[in-house]
């Protein structure tokens, strides 16, 4: 694993030849050795086409490829990192939360309204997602920003998990998850609040909750 936690905030990444990691531009704090910050291809976030659709939708997040031999301390904007373990299952993450991650896994694009069509879109609205996610799919590690802190809550095939979409920031694993109404129509009248949605999700993996509401 290349990420090792200095504390809540900030984490250190090992560069070796050979061993390349991609990280949100502006998120370099320090860094020991020779070590090289190039920006990244369209190809980062899922290819050209993913790229000119996030660009229209206004959801583009600049990468840059770091290469070389030595350490290098990531943060950003002082919000709170979790490193996220991959065991060749898929991640799916707002782009905009990504601080961090190796070469060694796959990225891509999905448009939200491939994933249930109208209510992928609004659920991508209602989580502040947008229209788009980024998936991270193989064996690596990631490190993915939120506010207040983050907890992993398992999600099973017996005990699935309800989420305020607000408070959403990845999940990994087989899961399946759909927007619902937590209210009745007359009692949502007046209500502006993100607890009037849940995020139902279901299957065998893992959901992250950040300790707030508040989107980066």
């Amino acid at each position: 694993m290349p990420f090792r936690e200095i504390n809540s905030k900030v984490v250190e990444a090992t560069v070796a030849p050979g061993r390349r990691l991609f990280s949100q531009r502006g998120a370099m704090l320090a860094h020991r050795g020779e070590i090289t910050f190039t920006p990244s291809t369209a190809g980062g976030q899922g290819g050209l086409r993913s790229m000119i659709g996030r660009r229209v939708a206004g959801e583009d997040t600049p990468l840059m490829t770091v290469e070389g031999s030595g350490t290098v301390l990531f943060g950003h904007g002082g919000h709170h990192v979790q490193v996220i373990d991959l065991s060749g299952d898929t991640l799916y993450v707002e782009a905009d939360r990504l601080l961090a991650f190796e070469d060694t896994l796959e990225q891509g694009t999905v448009f939200l309204g491939s994933q249930g069509g109208v209510r992928g879109m609004v659920r991508g609205r209602v989580s502040g997602q947008g229209l788009f996610t980024t998936t991270l799919r193989g064996h690596g590690s990631v490190a993915v920003m939120a506010h207040g802190g983050v907890i992993e809550i398992p999600v099973t095939p017996q005990r699935p998990v309800h989420v305020d979409p607000q408070a959403y920031v990845a999940h990994h694993g087989e899961v399946r998850n759909k927007l619902s109404t937590a209210l009745g129509w007359r009692d949502m009248v007046g209500r502006g609040s993100g607890e009037a949605f849940q995020l139902e999700l279901s299957g065998s993996g893992a959901v992250y909750v950040q300790a707030s509401e508040e989107k980066l």
